[in-house]
């Protein structure tokens, strides 16, 4: 397996939509708020991605983000809090509204 660069890693995560809300889902990451690009880009966010396995509703996000960075302050930003009180209706989430998250291990990098 081929190493990143020192100064960039990617992060690849699996969370939940509840059944029927795959175009609900788009429709509001078609319109994410510029102010939330900022904060992640500005956290270090250099990529994302999200892909849907539409037969499980899992959804595999994949995230590139520079070193380093400053994503650990993010569920404390009220932006951010905001955000996920928006999309607690349509996903898995915790108590706080937070996605539920399941961290994927890397087995192949080509």
């Amino acid at each position: 397996m081929t190493s990143p660069p020192a100064d960039i890693e990617t992060v690849a995560f699996r969370m939940r939509l509840f059944p029927g809300q795959a175009s609900e889902y788009r429709r509001r990451h078609d319109a994410i708020w510029p102010d939330l690009v900022t904060l992640l880009r500005e956290a270090g966010v250099t990529d994302y991605r999200i892909f849907l396995d539409e037969d499980s509703h899992h959804l595999l996000a994949v995230l590139t983000r520079t070193r380093p960075h400053a994503l650990d302050a993010l569920p404390a930003h009220p932006l951010m809090k905001r955000w996920w009180a928006m999309m607690a209706d349509i996903m898995e989430t915790h108590p706080d509204h937070a996605p539920v998250q399941q961290s994927l291990v890397e087995v192949f990098r080509l």
